[in-house]
């Protein structure tokens, strides 16, 4: 029923009703465009899979990378020394199989060409949604598409710089003996470094979602301090869905980020509800 009620809202044309098969048939085209634009950016990064591989995807297990310079460098400012530095690794990897290196560059690919066009995907999806929303529902999210595409690439940058080193040098360095050699495939690699982006990413959305959901009136700021022990158990698993290998460390420096992001939502969505009741007082 609700989504009967949202096709009876969406209308290009206020005088003119679109039948349930004319929303379909508009919804199919807005997927197809965000379809070729994922494509677009797929044949942009396969075209560039060489510097993309060895440039980007591997930067974050050299003890130059950018990110752990400057942790070092934190380190020694405040007076800890070395002690976020992050020690010398030899990640190498392997790939056993005759189709992984082939398959995997399609993976990345396509994973590359989602993240670029994130923000015509979401573009278009919100074309799609705009129509069945009223005008005051417009007002109350204006500026969505800067803020969802903001919060997916400070999710993918945070993921990328801060999370994969991270999870890189403890893995390569944790070792219950030295005659174990640590050499994981490309693919496993590959695989981990798409959960700690794109997944991130996905998930960095929680305030402004809560941000829309308070607006509309779905959600408050007492409903979510109320079940804010139940969220931090729904973040423990998308942690967990995250994070492939789900040991204590990889779901203690992804949850740390998650958790805070839903306190930070509970202050948004407490302003809005302390706003609501203001606007209420002022019109009784």
């Amino acid at each position: 029923m609700a989504l009967l009620d949202f096709f009876s809202k969406r209308k290009k044309d206020p005088k003119s009703e679109m039948s349930f098969i004319d929303h379909l048939e508009d919804l199919r085209w807005h997927v197809i465009r965000s379809i070729i634009a994922i494509l677009i950016g797929a044949i942009v990064v396969f075209s560039f899979s060489g510097f993309v591989v060895d440039e980007i995807l591997f930067a974050p297990t050299r003890s130059d990378f950018v990110s752990a310079r400057w942790l070092c460098s934190m380190g020694h400012k405040i007076g800890i020394g070395n002690t976020l530095c992050f020690p010398p690794v030899k990640a190498q990897f392997l790939e056993n199989t005759m189709t992984g290196q082939f398959v995997a560059s399609f993976t990345l690919a396509f994973i590359g060409g989602f993240i670029i066009a994130f923000p015509y995907i979401f573009w278009e999806f919100w074309k799609f949604i705009k129509p069945a929303l009223s005008e005051k529902e417009l007002k109350k999210t204006r500026g969505v598409i800067f803020w969802v595409s903001l919060l997916f690439f400070a999710g993918v940058l945070f993921g990328y710089y801060i999370l994969t080193p991270f999870m890189v040098n403890f893995y390569f360095n944790y070792k219950m003996s030295e005659q174990i050699i640590i050499m994981p495939s490309f693919s496993d690699y590959l695989e981990n470094l798409i959960y700690t982006t794109a997944g991130i990413g996905v998930l960095f959305q929680m305030p402004l979602l809560v941000m829309v959901l308070a607006r509309i009136g779905i959600v408050t700021g007492s409903f979510l301090k109320k079940y804010r022990r139940h969220a931090f158990v729904i973040i423990l698993i998308a942690a967990a869905i995250i994070t492939p290998s789900t040991d204590p460390f990889s779901l203690t420096i992804v949850t740390i980020p998650l958790y805070l992001l839903f306190e930070a939502s509970i202050i948004i969505a407490s302003r809005i509800e302390k706003r609501k009741a203001k606007e209420q007082k002022e019109w009784s």
